[in-house]
């Protein structure tokens, strides 16, 4: 990576960084697409089994996986100020930390699980479904947080190319899988939905053993010397990491986790076909919010190795062709997404009614996509500066009491029904852009008093 001068230079190298990203990103959400489309197919149940499972544990993965984040702007700036001999020592230390953080989550999933699902009061069916494919996800969890450290590695010096391959490869495994453990193929059980469980776990394992092949197969990879010289775990390290990544984890926590708790109040408040409908809405714009997300990941390197490497006005430029990059993106899905919603949602199921709920879905969404590009791009950059802290409350004051409140009494009190919860979301992810905004320029600001102040003392 390089410090970019002119704009132009630094539309480029953003660029050149996010792509592989994204193509990154939409690879891993299209693993998700193919578990709900393929159980679509078996049933309702199935599919909505499968998305009470989902919501379950993606506020969990989205969770470690933004306390292992922080091993982007820590390597980030250490490669812009040269400290090149302490990355792979980082590196080593979070994977210790992946490891603890994901037995944890195993032993906290046998114990919770259970008595979560019987609160929920699914369909007996549902429950059946949504149980047994988290068993069959867990056997991939380990794997799955080992090659997100190593993925972050990779991408905290702009070597995004790298995990793209690795995912680009593992998709069509993924799919195959798919279609052998939920429809009985190549030999295969014939699983149903909880078949994607257990092709989603046998996916984490292929990633994760082709990027530790990348370990020794890349050249500039190769000389930090990862899984060949081993740091004896330090508590101070993982303190330092957790200081910056804990934030970050309950910051993505709260946002995952309002559309995780949607998902289980549609669970208990409404019909399957409510579940259904909102899941397939959910898993398409979700695949659309892969872009801003990928765009903010992208600007939490190239802010990170500029404020690294003390280039502050670079820094703010990357954030505003950042956001306003992702909030122009949304903006023109949103005109697709309204043309062509039932289209859409026939992909993920032949129920007529469920397509015709999920298109009333899509028509919510529109609203509340742009709030999230504007959200993720400015948390984004807020990362790159290392500032986590407050973001994460604001975060939490957003989602949970804003935005789950406001989309329950509206969903409960009002005519809205199940819509409301999404109005509700709109309302926590409007709040959280704004207050992301205005904290960014804070930070903007100190950042700039801490160099002038700087620079008055070396006179």
């Amino acid at each position: 990576m390089y410090h970019a001068e002119t704009k132009k230079e630094k539309s480029k190298l953003l660029l050149k960084i996010l792509w592989p990203i994204m193509v990154t990103q939409v690879s891993l959400y299209a693993m998700n697409l193919v578990d709900t489309m393929m159980s679509g197919r078996v049933g309702t149940d199935d599919l909505a089994g499968v998305a009470i499972g989902s919501s379950l544990w993606m506020p969990v993965f989205t969770g470690i996986n933004g306390i292992l984040l922080a091993v982007t702007p820590i390597v980030a700036h250490l490669s812009a100020k040269g400290k090149k001999e302490e990355i792979s020592q980082s590196v080593t230390q979070a994977i210790y930390l992946a490891i603890i953080l994901s037995i944890f989550v195993i032993i906290g999933g046998a114990y919770v699980l259970d008595p979560v699902l019987h609160i929920m009061n699914l369909d007996p069916a549902v429950n059946y479904i949504s149980f047994h494919y988290l068993v069959g996800l867990s056997v991939g969890i380990v794997p799955l947080f080992l090659a997100n450290v190593l993925r972050n590695f990779f991408d905290g010096q702009g070597y995004t190319r790298i995990t793209m391959i690795i995912t680009v490869a593992a998709v069509p495994f993924n799919v195959l899988l798919n279609y052998g453990f939920i429809f009985g193929n190549f030999g295969l059980p014939a699983l149903g939905g909880i078949g994607a469980g257990y092709a989603t776990a046998a996916t984490y394992w292929i990633i994760f053993f082709l990027s530790v092949w990348m370990t020794f197969r890349v050249e500039v990879i190769r000389r930090y010397r990862i899984f060949v010289t081993w740091a004896t775990p330090s508590l101070k390290a993982w303190k330092e990491q957790l200081a910056i990544g804990i934030p970050i984890g309950l910051s993505i926590f709260f946002e995952a986790s309002i559309f995780a708790v949607v998902t289980l109040l549609m669970g208990m408040m409404f019909s399957t076909i409510a579940i259904a409908s909102h899941q397939v809405a959910l898993s398409f714009t979700s695949l659309i919010f892969m872009i801003p997300l990928s765009i903010s990941m992208a600007l939490t390197i190239v802010v990170g190795f500029s404020v690294g490497g003390g280039k502050l006005q670079a820094a703010k430029e990357y954030g505003r062709l950042g956001v306003l990059g992702g909030i122009a993106f949304l903006s023109i899905s949103a005109i697709f997404l309204f043309f062509f919603r039932e289209s859409i949602a026939s992909l993920y199921t032949q129920d007529r009614e469920v397509i015709m709920m999920a298109g009333q879905f899509f028509i919510i969404a529109i609203f509340y996509q742009i709030s999230d590009a504007a959200q993720a791009s400015l948390q984004g950059v807020l990362r790159g500066y290392k500032d986590v802290k407050l973001p994460f409350i604001i975060a939490f004051v957003s989602y949970w009491i804003i935005g789950i409140p406001a989309g329950y009494t509206l969903a409960a009190f009002t005519s809205f029904g199940p819509f409301g919860l999404w109005v509700g979301i709109t309302l926590g992810l409007t709040f959280a852009a704004i207050g992301f905004l205005i904290r960014l320029q804070l930070v903007q600001r100190k950042f700039v008093q801490q160099i002038e102040m700087e620079n008055d003392g070396s006179k």
